[in-house]
């Protein structure tokens, strides 16, 4: 994994030597090992290495010469059938220095230009140049697990792994219009597909690909979701899910440095742990393994119905099943409150509050002990394991489950915006733009054609925020975190397979809990879907509570700029739990935010323009 970053300009003059150094110091925490710079005429690339395949000759940028070209590549990635595409490529006569990812899609693009993204199977952002044709060629992985933002500004195309660094640049300017403050206060910590946010700030979608030339630039898909006859019978549906589950995994297992996986004694980071463990031991290696926890949370845990119990006494019994070496990882109210403000650094945007402070200090730890790590996200949204899935209610209920407030997130605007800007038409606008789009095969069931567009929705919107928050967390620390339940095959299955096989036994993912019945131990296979977990010590209240009059009794907070100060103190006040996004996010959090939002303001000395 690694930090990209360009520009490709044809009128103007490129970026200096300080400039370059500029953006490749944004890029450091995600690429720590190595760095290097490729120049020539109208572009330059830029790239911060972790060193984790091929750690001597897969440095960046790597150029190839093929036929009369010479082809240059900046990637942030990894490419789990390396091999297989390598073994192709051999078979038509390429030869390789060594045994890279990077080196592999290099000479891939080369001989097969766009059409190589159909036999990648991985998580990955690239740019290669042309020198011979001066076209600039990127790509997104399928499922958005790696970034890609850019700006473009007049002839300039500029990109980043991340926003930072294209602040970095002189041309592009931490702007924020009504669409960017309708982002933060309407949809935020989500974002439309897409949108930076910031003013000219987008990012390519994900299974997008596109150029940049002196004709301009253009985008399009490569890849999309489409619904499929499902005709398995259930047997076979199983049998199908069990493979490509352990499939994916065993895949995301090569490396050259120390791996690990997250375990939280829940169904997804169990199943991962399992299959990894039973693959080490096979080389004669001792998994490790890795849980949060917080500070006297066993004194204040109460049960909810998101929450129905703690994770620790499942942690115990899956690294006692397998006999991994674990270590859990315990955080303190006040370091968590203290990293809000390092988890805005890493996401560039106000986030998920503690949710990402506490993955961001958790990854920190981690780091100490592995490069590698893989995380159990996107089951649920693939699996469709989260309660507004199986919620009738909830399910039918118009606008995006996971954020149903937009009058309660209005409410804390400033009189003069509340006027100027129409949540409601805002959210609905996105909502039924997704749902539009889709794919529903004619002739399903009310149900079925619902849980396509739940799927999708969840796949759109819910799940890019919690990639985002899983890629900046980790890679602040450098460490990289693979996900294996990503992988695009089990997308495209799942997503056409019907909804009474998903919810087998009436169980949420009880189609890939029966899959994978024989791997776990029974309690760990009936377990409740619990969701990260979260501090639920009332001293952190109390911390952010405190953080927050702060910042209200500090004439300069730049917050008071969009928020409506009273609101602000009732909120610190209130003990009514209005979620603000999600299971997690409740008055804790939704004060967090708010801290999180000053900050970015400030730090990022964010220019209002409206």
């Amino acid at each position: 994994m690694c930090g990209i970053a360009g520009e490709v300009c044809f009128e103007n003059e490129i970026l200096n030597n300080l400039q370059q150094k500029n953006i490749l110091d944004t890029l450091k925490r995600r690429g720590p090992d190595a760095d290097g710079i490729y120049c020539s005429g109208d572009v330059t690339l830029l790239h911060a290495r972790l060193a984790v395949v091929d750690i001597e000759n897969g440095t960046q940028p790597m150029k190839y010469d093929y036929k009369d070209s010479e082809y240059t590549v900046v990637y942030n990635g990894e490419l789990y059938n390396t091999e297989e595409i390598r073994k192709e490529l051999v078979d038509l006569g390429e030869h390789f220095k060594g045994h890279s990812d990077t080196e592999v899609l290099l000479r891939a693009y080369c001989v097969w230009k766009e059409k190589c993204l159909e036999r990648l199977n991985g998580i990955f952002a690239f740019a290669i140049w042309n020198d011979k044709t001066k076209n600039l060629f990127f790509a997104r992985d399928r499922m958005g697990v790696k970034p890609f933002f850019y700006s473009i500004k007049g002839d300039n195309f500029i990109f980043a792994s991340e926003i930072k660094g294209l602040l970095a640049h002189p041309k592009v300017e931490p702007i924020l219009s009504y669409r960017g403050i309708s982002e933060l206060f309407f949809l935020g910590p989500g974002r439309t597909p897409g949108c930076g946010v910031f003013e000219g700030i987008n990012e390519i979608l994900p299974g997008y690909c596109g150029n940049f030339n002196s004709a301009g630039f253009e985008t399009h898909a490569y890849w999309t979701l489409q619904d499929k006859e499902h005709n398995e019978s259930l047997e076979e549906t199983v049998e199908k899910v069990r493979y490509l589950v352990t499939d994916s995994i065993e895949k995301q297992l090569v490396s050259d440095v120390p791996i690990g996986t997250f375990l939280s004694g829940g169904l997804d980071s169990s199943i991962i742990s399992a299959i990894t463990c039973n693959y080490l031991k096979k080389k004669g290696e001792k998994l490790k393994t890795f849980s949060v926890n917080y500070a006297n949370n066993e004194k204040y845990f109460i049960k909810s119905k998101f929450q129905p119990d703690s994770d620790d006494k499942y942690i115990n019994i899956m690294a006692d099943f397998l006999g991994s070496e674990h270590l859990n990882i315990t955080i303190g109210s006040h370091d968590l409150a203290n990293a809000l403000y390092a988890s805005v650094d890493a996401r560039d945007l106000p986030g998920m509050a503690d949710i990402d402070s506490s993955l961001l200090l958790f990854c920190g730890e981690i780091k100490k002990h592995v490069t590698v790590a893989l995380s159990g996200e996107c089951a649920d949204e693939i699996f469709g394991g989260y309660p507004w899935f199986r919620d009738e209610k909830i399910r039918s209920a118009y606008g995006f489950p996971w954020a149903q407030s937009t009058e309660y997130r209005s409410s804390f605007l400033s009189k003069d915006l509340r006027k100027r800007l129409d949540g409601n038409n805002f959210v609905d606008s996105r909502y039924n733009s997704s749902i539009n789009n889709a794919s529903k095969l004619d002739g399903l069931t009310s149900e079925e054609a619902r849980m396509r567009e739940m799927v999708y929705l969840n796949m759109q919107w819910f799940m890019q925020t919690l990639l985002d928050r899983k890629d900046r967390m980790s890679m602040y620390h450098g460490l990289e975190v693979r996900v294996p339940f990503c992988d695009h095959r089990i997308a495209e299955y799942l997503y056409s397979t019907p909804w009474e096989m998903k919810n087998l036994d009436g169980r949420e993912k009880g189609l890939l809990r029966f899959a994978m019945e024989s791997l776990l131990p029974e309690s760990i296979i009936k377990r409740k879907k619990s969701p990260y977990p979260k501090t639920h010590n009332p001293e952190y209240l109390s911390i952010v509570r405190g953080m927050l009059q702060e910042v209200i009794d500090n004439k300069n907070s730049p917050i008071f700029e969009l928020v409506d100060k009273n609101a602000v103190k009732k909120l610190i006040k209130t003990d009514r739990s209005e979620p603000w996004y999600g299971q997690l996010m409740t008055t804790p959090q939704t004060i967090a935010y708010f801290l999180q939002l000053n900050y970015w303001l400030e730090k990022y000395k964010v220019r209002i323009n409206i």
